[in-house]
Order: C-alpha cells, then structure tokens, then sequence
C-alpha cells in the first residue's frame, strides 16, 4: 500500500470555520485538488494551496452539481492521474456523508485512500442551540436517523414503533421535507405528543437559526416560520433545555450579512471581530496594497535613519513594507535605536510591537490632526521628520509640521490600487435584503468602491443598507460622493467599528 493516500475523504464539520480539525487543515494546505460540496463552507478554501484545482460539487435539495456517481468518476480520475485530492465534505464522511460509497469506489480503482473524521451537524448544531443530546436527567442515548425517505413507501427502513419508545434523543438529518411524516409515525408508535421538539437550521454557521414547537406541532410551527433544508430535527425532553442553555445565539450580530472594503490584507481583523458577534462577512476589497515597484527611496532613507530626530508610522502598512525593506538590508530594530517613534493609532503601534519597537508617541485621536497637534507638543516643530506613508495619501501631517518649522521628508514605502473585484455579488446582496451593512475603513475604500461602483447605481439601494465610517475622515469622503454615514464610532479603529455595528443592530432590534 502506498505510504499517501490518493484520496482524503476529509469531514468539514458543520460549517462553522473554526471546527475544521488540524489535520484537515494541514491536508488541505498541500493537496493537488480540493473537491467540495454544498455543506462544506467555502471559507475552508482559503487554506488550499494558490495553485491546487477548486472543483464544486454540491448538492441542494435534489440540484446536483455532480450525480454521485461522477463525483466517484472525478475522484478515481484525478487520483489517478497522481494527484492528491482532498475531498471535503459537510459534517463527517460516515455520517449520512456517502463517503463509504467514494471510498469502496477508490478501492475498487486500485487507490488508497484515508478518511480525516469531522464534527457532525448532529452533536454540533444542537449545542450550538442549547440543546444537549445526552443528559444525565433527560436521555442515555440518541439516535441519528435519516429523514430522507419516501412517506409513500409500503415499508420504512426504521422500526418506528422502537424509536418512539425508546426514551433516546432523536436526531433526524434531511427531515423537514418529511415532518409531518415523522411526527405521525413517531406519536403512532407511541411517543408522547406534546415531547418537545426543535429545529436547527444552518447549524454554527453565521445563519443559524433555531425554533422548538412540540412533536405534534412542528410541522405547521416550522411551515409558519419558515423553516427549509438544511436543518436538524431534535426530538426529546434535552430540547427544554434550550432556552437555558443557548449561547450562540445570544450574539449581536447573528444572521447579520456585512460587506468589508478592506483590502484581503487587512481584511482578517474586521472580518473575525464581526464573525465573533455572529455576523455573516461578505470580502469585497476595493483596495490592493502593493509594495512599490523600486526601494532605492527606501533604502537610501534606512541608510541615514541616524539623521532623523522622528520616524511617523501613519499605517499597519507601512510598518509591513518599511521592515520589508530593513529586513532585506539585513538589519532589524536596532537600526532605529536613536529615533523617536510616532504611531497614528493602537493598530500601528501593535505592529510595531510585534518589531521590537514601542512607540514613543500615540495619539489620542487616531487621525492625522491629531498626530501634528501630539508632535509639536513634543517640541518636534524643529526636528527632522520621517514619514513612512502611503504613495498617495492626505498632505495634512507634512503641510502643518513643515508650517510648523519641521523638516518633514515624506517616504512612500507602499501603495494602493484599485482591486478587480465584481460588485454584482455585493449589488444582489443588498437589492435582496440579504446584506444589511456595508463598512468603510478609509479614503481610499470610499472612492475606490464607488469606481467600482458608479454613486447613480448604488443611490437607488441606499435606503436598503447601514453604511458604517471608521472616522470623520471617511465619512467627509463619503459624503462627497453623495452619501452620509449611519454609524461612526467615537474611536477611529476596528474594534470600536465592529462594536458600533454591533450597537446599532441592538437599537434595531429594540426599536
């Protein structure tokens, strides 16, 4: 046998990012093709490597991408031709997964393969809502049942009569469709009509949703709120304990849809803080941000670093791209021994932290204004300056320190560009509902975005979505274009950003 499987027939958990296990991880990072279905969120792609082949195969409520039996074909056809195939599937491979089926397939191919066990939805979307399926007062044991089966057919594949008895927690997958069906048989055989009963929906993902009724209710209580595939049904006394026990769906911005501007570089903070509140994130970046194309300015700067009295950082950035270029000269920290420091916010002076240098100066306010009036208070009015900055960026800091006296040099180290991203996505979201805010972290996302997007198409959705500004600075941008911010926090940075969305989705629900 050979010593690496063909195949990975990896679980991906139930959709929430973080219960990918390691392991499927580390597989994903070095496959030559990753296969993927419906149920197997797609923030997993971002671990493929850049150069592995993405294949979808999903299949929605009978909408096959791929019939089973070419999935089979397409794993026994890229394995063989000597790739290695991750094959990542929603929940587990052996739960109601089929990926006993692929694997029997492979072996009949010739091929190997290894199977990587996920968190299914069974244990996972119920503790998600509150509902543990086993405990000590209420159940000893639990079942997983296929919903899925036709209500027509002379004979069931279940012995009904014994699972209403049982005294177990029921735990049905694909059984909406079948609801009624299953609350008949189950109150024929004797189980009691009023043992409550629930519904998960989209279980751990940012679109969770949950509803408990009665065994004998659910049906129309689940037509009446709308629920659809794919969702769980919980049967058993543990489901009283929901009310009591839910955590996840305390969280603020739960079933929230917000577009991030952000560029795929920076995006990662915004994007976790509003996926810690439960928010669904949409990455738009309008931004790209690139190193400059030549880094003589640069070095010929990091060669006389000793002839400055002030180093200003006015972004993570430029923290980023400036120490590219130290570490490519072979020096680090230490070349910045007999400078002062200056961070435009907590952010850069954290990324600066990371460098081994703290910040001798932070100010208060976290715009440019602020950064002059902190300086010359600093008696900087006199000093040399070196601005580490954006090729393209606001001329406030070097116009009010040199009116001040300053020897300001300014040194682009980075710049941004307009990113080819397709805004259609982000324009369906908000003509649909589906996407209730959109966030702005600077200038730069503001006018790029509506590059992209001309201000006279996106006039006739403003009623439709929240726009949320870092600070004043953007929201000014903004406003040029034609639009006033809804949500500005008093703290110009990230985490008060995603706090005040979090805010205004509390007042929302409280108005």
């Amino acid at each position: 046998m050979s010593a690496k499987p063909n195949v990975y027939l990896i679980g991906a958990g139930p959709g929430d990012p973080g219960l990918l296990t390691i392991k499927a991880r580390e597989v994903l990072e070095s496959a030559d093709v990753v296969i993927y279905d419906y149920l197997a969120n797609k923030a997993f792609l971002r671990y493929r490597r850049p150069d592995a082949e993405v294949v979808y195969v999903g299949k929605k409520g009978g909408d096959h991408t791929l019939p089973q039996g070419e999935i089979n074909k397409l794993l026994v056809a890229r394995a063989k031709e000597g790739k290695v195939v991750a094959r990542l599937k929603g929940g587990d491979p052996y739960v109601f997964g089929r990926g006993a089926e692929e694997a029997e397939e492979l072996l009949d191919a010739g091929l190997t393969f290894e199977v990587i066990p996920g968190v299914t939805s069974a244990v996972a979307a119920p503790a998600y809502a509150g509902i543990p399926i086993t405990h000590r007062k209420f159940a000893s044991s639990v079942s997983f049942i296929t919903g899925h089966e036709d209500p027509t057919k002379d004979e069931s594949a279940h012995d009904w009569d014994a699972l209403a008895r049982s005294g177990s927690t029921l735990v049905f997958f694909m059984g909406v469709k079948n609801l009624p069906d299953i609350s008949r048989r189950l109150i024929a055989g004797g189980r009691d009509p009023r043992t409550p009963a629930a519904l998960v929906r989209w279980g751990t993902t940012c679109r969770h949703r949950s509803m408990v009724s009665t065994l004998e209710d659910i049906p129309e209580e689940a037509k009446r709120q709308g629920f659809k595939a794919p969702s769980l049904l919980v049967v058993g006394e543990v489901v009283s304990l929901r009310d009591r026990l839910n955590w996840f769906e305390k969280r603020p911005l739960l079933g929230k849809s917000v577009v991030v501007t952000r560029s795929r570089e920076q995006a990662s903070d915004l994007v976790r803080l509003l996926a810690d509140m439960g928010a669904c994130t949409l990455e738009f970046p309008t931004i790209e941000v690139v190193p400059l194309p030549d880094a003589g300015n640069i070095r010929a700067a990091i060669g006389r670093l000793d002839t400055y009295d002030w180093l200003v950082f006015t972004s993570v950035n430029g923290v980023k791209h400036f120490w590219d270029v130290l570490g490519a000269l072979g020096k680090d920290a230490r070349a910045l021994g007999g400078v002062e420091v200056a961070a435009i916010g907590p952010a850069t002076a954290e990324a600066l932290a990371a460098k081994g240098v703290r910040a001798d100066f932070v100010p208060d306010k976290y715009v440019a204004e602020s950064v002059v009036e902190g300086l010359l208070a600093r008696g900087a009015g006199g000093k040399k300056i070196l601005l580490a900055r954006a090729a393209k960026a606001r001329e406030v800091l070097p116009e009010e320190l040199g009116r001040a006296g300053a020897a300001v040099e300014v040194l682009p180290v980075y710049e941004t560009r307009l990113a080819g991203e397709d805004p259609e996505e982000v324009l369906a979201g908000i003509l649909e509902g589906e996407i209730e805010y959109l966030t702005f972290t600077s200038s730069s996302t503001v006018d790029n975005f509506f590059r992209m997007l001309p201000p006279e198409r996106f006039a006739p959705l403003r009623g439709k979505v929240r726009i949320a500004c870092i600070g004043p600075i953007t929201s000014a941008t903004l406003a040029k274009h034609g639009f006033t911010a809804d949500i500005e926090p008093t703290d110009y940075t990230i985490p008060a950003l995603a706090q005040a969305i979090a805010d205004d989705a509390k007042d929302a629900r409280e108005r």
